[in-house]
């Protein structure tokens, strides 16, 4: 079930019609719990898993009580953080005993990260699960590396190519990698793929200011040589994934979910919030083999985060809370 504009119905994707948000993107906002509760009467599903903790959270344990059915909540963003970095300090103290009362009410509650869940067992949750998230070994694949690309963007085939892909949001820190690239100077280059992306940049940053569809983030991605990432309150890092699956090494800070997934094989891990560090860093990775750190990256992809192996392990927490035995390997 998805916020959508009308209630439809496609390919087991059911929309519920939910308000567009103001200056959002396209994204929407629930705010009758009526027409959520109504379907899921209607599904009389097993068991729910939420991925969000607001209304539609409420939704799914109104079904809980009604259907007598497990729930699960997977606490996908840290909502403390995120309102105290847009509104301060204030609120902070009524939006942590928020997540603490919703939280406590799932039959589970799945982290996709270990910080993530110390943060949910500081507020008193408990049964809480680190439950990593996947990443689409076939659209991000070191096969969509095209050697082209450099001409098509008119960066000089003897440039270092890097490449950040995500929102030009605050806490992405993208100044730091501004000033990183300040630092490295014209042997260097630096992809910005993404919306709300500066416009004022140096000479030796290309900005792709939109939205790029899977398979073009990942051409992009294949053809760099290196992932830079300057965010320091990460809750995962999918693009950490999607540049490890497409044969690249990373060079990220060393904060929030960063230190559970960049490890010496794959790439290095910097002083937050220093841009000198962070072209340190690269130059780094650049004297150590860095196609060799991209090979082993893609291992490492293949081994723990194929949606084969991350679905198999979210149904394990699926099959506790159901009391049922899974009988044949499910692919996705």
């Amino acid at each position: 079930l998805v916020p959508g504009s009308n209630r439809t119905v496609h390919d087991g994707i059911y929309q519920v019609p939910s308000p567009a948000l103001p200056f959002g993107n396209g994204f929407r906002f629930p705010i009758r719990l009526a027409p959520w509760c109504n379907i899921l009467q209607d599904l009389q599903p097993d068991l729910i898993e939420v991925g969000d903790p607001y209304l539609t959270a409420w939704a799914a344990l109104d079904a809980r009580r009604q259907l007598d059915i497990p729930v699960i909540g997977f606490y996908h963003s840290d909502l403390p953080l995120l309102v105290r970095n847009r509104m301060g300090n204030w609120l902070t103290p009524n939006v942590e005993a928020y997540v603490s009362r919703l939280y406590r009410h799932f039959d589970r509650v799945l982290a996709p990260s270990q910080v993530m869940a110390n943060k949910l067992i500081g507020l008193g949750v408990d049964n809480v699960f680190v439950q990593p998230l996947g990443v689409d070994l076939q659209t991000f694949n070191p096969q969509h590396r095209d050697p082209d690309l450099r001409a098509e963007l008119q960066i000089s085939p003897d440039a270092h190519l890097l490449i950040f892909a995500g929102r030009g949001a605050k806490e992405k820190n993208l100044p730091v990698l501004l000033d990183c690239m300040r630092d490295l100077g014209q042997n260097w280059h630096l992809l910005l793929v993404g919306s709300q992306m500066p416009s004022l940049v140096p000479d030796n940053v290309t900005v792709i200011d939109d939205f790029c569809p899977p398979a073009q983030l990942a051409r992009l991605m294949a053809s760099a040589d290196a992932l830079v990432h300057a965010g320091d309150q990460e809750t995962f890092g999918l693009v950490i994934l999607e540049a490890m699956a497409s044969g690249i090494p990373v060079v990220a800070v060393d904060a929030g979910a960063f230190r559970e997934i960049v490890h010496d094989e794959v790439g290095l891990l910097c002083q937050p919030n220093n841009p000198e560090a962070m072209a340190n860093a690269v130059r780094e990775l650049f004297a150590n083999n860095p196609a060799q750190l991209g090979r082993q990256a893609r291992q490492r992809a293949e081994l723990h985060y194929s949606w084969d192996r991350v679905v198999q392990d979210l149904l394990v927490h699926y099959h506790a809370l159901t009391g049922t035995h899974q009988a044949v390997p499910v692919h996705v």
